[in-house]
């Protein structure tokens, strides 16, 4: 599994590069002075070309997580490994590349499907560390004989925190759309989210340590 996850993470890291090339190309287009909010005008064919973009850019990394892991949760576990990965380097390279983002609160587009999806750069940052820690913390249970299985207690807390990450992220999205400014993010929101996905997975975690410390005593 380790020499999986380094292949792993050498793809999200050339994926997160590959995204930064695109968007520099997009914004020498359509943002010649720098990205900033209102959108610029893009046509409906340049947008239905991006928007399908980003669908084969998730499809690809489901492909390379289905490949990589020999069941439901390894695959779970490694296309979070690759998104959080992907997603990190893209704003890495993006700064490297453009010299932006100028600050980790820069407001940016961070997805269009279904809507656009609406934050500063500091929080989808958070999203793909936590993915990333999460797998890396999950996998190295597997590999310690860990069963990975949590109830559905865990999962609806797991589902709540991410339905309230999506929808600090799109609540504006007409507004953006429409041509306006974002407003100004609503962290608390977002944070409630973020927490909920954090204790579900820690919950998790320490129910599976305790799991594992009870089969060696039972050993022992």
């Amino acid at each position: 599994m380790k020499r999986r996850v380094l292949w792993l993470g050498a793809y999200a890291v050339a994926m997160g590069y590959l995204e930064a090339a695109v968007v520099v190309y997009l914004r020498s287009i359509y943002y010649p002075d720098g990205f900033t909010f209102p959108l610029a005008g893009m046509p409906d064919r340049m947008a239905l070309i991006e928007v399908a973009r980003e669908a084969a850019t998730i499809v690809m990394i489901a492909a390379v997580a289905a490949l990589a892991g020999a069941d439901r949760w390894e695959r779970f576990l490694c296309f979070s490994l690759v998104f959080g990965i992907w997603d990190i380097l893209y704003y890495v390279c993006l700064y490297v590349t453009l010299g932006w983002p100028p600050t980790l609160s820069t407001p940016d587009i961070l997805f269009l499907i279904p809507v656009p999806w609406v934050a500063p750069v500091l929080a989808p940052i958070l999203i793909s560390l936590g993915l990333v820690i999460g797998a890396l913390v999950l996998l190295r249970l597997r590999a310690r004989g860990a069963v990975v299985a949590f109830p559905p207690s865990l999962w609806a807390l797991a589902l709540a925190g991410g339905a309230l990450v999506l929808l600090s992220f799109t609540l504006d999205s007409q507004v953006v759309v429409a041509g306006g400014q974002p407003p100004p993010f609503r962290w608390w929101l977002f944070g409630a989210g973020m927490g909920a996905g954090v204790a579900a997975l820690l919950a998790g975690t320490l129910r599976l340590r305790r799991m594992i410390g009870s089969v060696a005593r039972s050993r022992s």
